[in-house]
């Protein structure tokens, strides 16, 4: 092979060698960018879902052990009454006033 065809080649395997890395390479540290903004995400939920499983083993130990709690929520999300208390019910509102 002459210097020519040699520089010629070895062109070309650069250039192919070149070429290769922008295709795959690129693809490589988008994916790589891409999955470290889904991780960061990822920690994030599980920082919150980590906060909300704390809130509510609060909230269960009190619902274990404080009956002026449990009547509470007897009271505001069920709508039951103690014996003795008075229920006075309403006309709902109308929106024709």
């Amino acid at each position: 092979m002459s210097a020519r065809s040699l520089r010629l080649l070895r062109t070309a395997v650069l250039a192919v060698l070149a070429v290769s890395f922008a295709a795959y390479g690129g693809q490589s540290l988008t994916r790589v960018w891409t999955l470290k903004k889904a991780v960061e995400s990822l920690e994030r939920e599980v920082g919150a879902l980590r906060f909300e499983t704390a809130r509510l083993t609060a909230d269960v130990d009190r619902l274990r052990t404080d009956p002026d709690y449990i009547e509470q929520i007897a009271r505001a999300k069920l709508g039951l009454v103690m014996p003795g208390d008075r229920v006075y019910k309403l006309p709902p509102a109308s929106g024709n006033r």
